[in-house]
């Protein structure tokens, strides 16, 4: 098995991997517009070095209740062409691990079932690797939790 890039972040209390190639950069969100009528998980746009991103609340895409502090980092990734603001609670660095499927009986809850797409192991346990593509089409309303 061959070692990729990752980026380790936090998202409502827990260590996630991000894929090094679904990674544009590593950016403060300044101000966010809220856009009228978008879904739960479509923060709003922010203006980001002459271009306009979407910024998602990964909070409201993987059906969680809404963070109580305003997360300000962000990933930035590209998606057919459109970029995108992924919020992050926060971020630690950027390391090569081996990159695996996830174990049979891993129970995940909510939308971390639909986003999670493997695991690293990092200091001995298990790190769940997510997909930010499926971040950015939020939760499905069964998936949400009140």
């Amino acid at each position: 098995m061959t070692e990729q890039l990752f980026l380790i972040a936090h998202i409502a209390g827990r260590g996630v991997a991000i894929d090094s190639t679904q990674v544009d950069s590593v950016v403060d969100i300044g101000t966010v517009t809220p856009v009228p009528c978008a879904p739960p998980h479509i923060r709003g746009l922010a203006a980001l070095r002459s271009r306009v991103v979407t910024v998602i609340d990964t909070h409201a895409a993987l059906g969680l209740v809404p963070a109580t502090e305003t997360a300000t980092r962000a990933v930035i990734t590209v998606i057919d062409g459109h970029h995108y603001a992924v919020l992050v609670d926060s971020l630690e660095d950027v390391a090569p691990f081996v990159a695996t499927p996830l174990a049979s009986g891993v129970r995940l809850d909510a939308g971390w079932r639909t986003a999670g797409c493997g695991e690293i192991e990092r200091d001995g346990r298990p790190v769940l690797a997510i997909d930010l593509a499926a971040l950015t089409r939020g939760a499905a309303p069964s998936l949400i939790e009140h």
